[in-house]
């Protein structure tokens, strides 16, 4: 029985605990980050108004919108811009 007390206590202890907004600072979000959870495209240029020296670009595709992400190749590659266009000026936005 206390094995048994033991490892559920150790499990219990290793589950994360739920944060409240108290708790929490915003966190800047880094290409990393988005990199390992967003399912996403490079985009070998980013689009015009979003294009910058030292910026590069990243697309997904939700809810019928194109959603452009740009990030900062300096430090730590920080999110610097996000624009969302519809899904039907795709052709006009790649060219």
């Amino acid at each position: 029985m206390r094995r048994i007390l033991s490892l559920i206590f150790g499990a219990t202890c290793l589950a994360p605990l739920p944060l409240t907004a108290a708790e929490t600072e915003p966190m800047p979000l880094t290409y990393a980050v988005f990199e390992a959870s967003v399912p996403h495209v490079d985009l070998e240029t980013c689009p015009e108004g979003m294009a910058g020296e030292d910026i590069f670009c990243r697309a997904t595709l939700a809810h019928e919108e194109l959603h452009i992400f740009a990030f900062a190749t300096d430090g730590d590659s920080p999110l610097v811009g996000f624009a969302s266009f519809d899904a039907e000026r795709l052709p006009e936005l790649l060219n």
